[in-house]
């Protein structure tokens, strides 16, 4: 049998799946990750390695979505961008992330980044990165993607494709992982809880309750996503109002959920009956 008919006669060996429900858990800034991978369509971060995985002038950069909903790409100058936001991932995100940095850091700068759909075993996001929060800034579009001199007519064109999709959103720095943005015929806001899931639930069920869960006159709880382990509580808001005009009512919503979230007698009858109507109104993102 010739080298190659043995070769192809060969069996691969499996590589395992495991979902992680929490992939960012452990994360400095954990709400933050699940912010910009559910919430928030364009914005980037630098993200500082350990020594023993860090390349000397290979920067890291984490976006929301690169084009294509490629996982990573690199730049002629050596940055290396890699994206929360893809087309396949693993049941790790955390993982998946991981590799699209090493991978990223091991290709040539400006060349493409070949990333495995299953990550396998490796190091996770906590084990590679400096623990410390993300510094995240928003964009009003995609043209972070882009390098300085840039002038095909068909990069600047898909550039402004993306930037079509894109709504107004912006942080609140009333809470971290807390968002404003205005889509169109409304206004939201939404902010990532980064406690207990089941705690988190019981201590909206008795602001529902008590009917201190709302950010004010003319605003409607419209429900919470359930999202890598944590709860996003979202908020119908008047689409005019800007995002400065929202600080003071969800810093007063932050002091009445975190007394809420203290408490730890039984749910009463009528904040069971609560929790039930914001469980029906729950929806799940994977």
């Amino acid at each position: 049998m010739s080298k190659r008919a043995k070769k192809a006669g060969e069996k691969r060996p499996k590589v395992r799946d495991i979902f992680v429900p929490r992939p960012f858990a452990g994360l400095p800034s954990e709400v933050e990750w699940v912010a910009l991978r559910e919430l928030v369509p364009a914005a980037s971060a630098p993200l500082k390695l350990k020594p023993e995985f860090a390349v000397e002038g290979r920067d890291v950069i984490l976006a929301t979505v690169l084009p294509m909903a490629w996982p990573a790409m690199t730049k002629p100058d050596g940055r290396v961008f890699v994206a929360l936001q893809r087309h396949v991932q693993s049941g790790d995100i955390s993982r998946d992330i991981a590799v699209a940095i090493l991978r990223g850091l091991e290709t040539a700068p400006g060349q493409p980044v070949a990333v495995p759909a299953l990550p396998g075993e490796g190091p996770r996001l906590q084990d590679i990165l400096v623990d410390e929060p993300l510094d995240v800034t928003v964009h009003a579009g995609f043209e972070f993607w882009l390098d300085s001199d840039v002038n095909d007519p068909s990069v600047t064109a898909g550039v402004e494709r993306a930037n079509e999709a894109i709504y107004p959103t912006k942080a609140l720095a009333a809470a971290e992982g807390a968002y404003w943005c205005q889509v169109v015929e409304k206004s939201h806001v939404r902010w990532v809880l980064g406690d207990d899931e089941d705690r988190a639930l019981d201590a909206l069920s008795r602001l529902a309750a008590s009917q201190q869960i709302l950010l004010g006159e003319n605003t409607k709880f419209a429900g919470m996503f359930r999202a890598h382990g944590t709860l996003v509580p979202v908020w119908d808001v008047p689409f005019d109002p800007p995002a400065d005009d929202w600080e003071q009512p969800l810093a007063e919503f932050v002091k009445r959920y975190a007394e809420a979230y203290a408490t730890t007698a039984d749910l009463s009858p009528a904040e069971r009956q609560a929790k039930q109507g914001l469980q029906a109104r729950q929806l799940t993102l994977r």
